[in-house]
């Protein structure tokens, strides 16, 4: 049998974990602490003290339960999608929704985060850098089975194309919640697809606008 003071417990972390990726999207890292949490939450600061006795191991949580909510959230829907093309694609495409839903009230956690510590060395840092490396990873492997299945052209610089959907993912974050215009999500969505259109052996496969 499960003990039920363990389940509560659980169900505590991910809430304050939940609160903690939301708030770090708008606010960053650096100001966030027990006691800020605590206070939205309703709770004593005492009882989180139990999960994170420290305010790093505090901050590679929150990471770490951002990194599993992408994961979540855009990653494995867009897996589901066929090799391979048409999954580098879905991976955009759920960027771009996971975005626009308002999943998070600053839109994405790694763009405010990632700004905030680039250049502040220790382990909270190296774990962003990872979750992005990651990230910038499985956009390359995919775009590279595409070429070998065929349906990239041959010679298509997979590390660019990488580079070019990350940076028109990070675009719609600021063109959205900088700049205050929902149009960024078209453009974003219009670029990525032409260019992947452009480079494809047959864009049937891809959707046409």
């Amino acid at each position: 049998m499960i003990d039920g003071r363990l389940l509560r417990g659980e169900r505590t972390r991910q809430a304050v974990l939940d609160t903690a990726v939301s708030l770090a999207s708008v606010e960053g890292l650096e100001g966030l602490s027990l006691a800020r949490l605590a206070q939205t939450l309703g709770v004593s600061k005492s009882g989180l003290f139990v999960h994170w006795p420290d305010k790093e191991r505090l901050q590679l949580a929150i990471v770490e339960h951002a990194r599993q909510q992408w994961t979540d959230l855009i990653v494995r829907p867009a897996l589901r999608a066929p090799k391979a093309l048409p999954r580098l694609w879905a991976l955009h495409e759920h960027r771009l929704a996971f975005y626009e839903a308002g999943t998070l009230p600053g839109g994405c956690f790694f763009a405010a985060v990632g700004a905030e510590l680039d250049d502040r060395p220790g382990p909270v840092r190296e774990s962003v850098a990872q979750a992005n490396d990651d990230w910038m990873r499985l956009l390359t492997t995919i775009a590279a089975q595409a070429v070998e299945r065929g349906e990239l052209r041959e010679g298509t610089d997979v590390g660019q194309l990488a580079f070019e959907i990350q940076a028109l993912g990070e675009a719609v974050v600021v063109h959205a919640h900088l700049l205050r215009r929902e149009s960024g999500y078209a453009y974003a969505r219009r670029a990525v697809l032409d260019r992947l259109r452009a480079l494809a052996t047959d864009p049937t496969i891809l959707p046409e606008a």
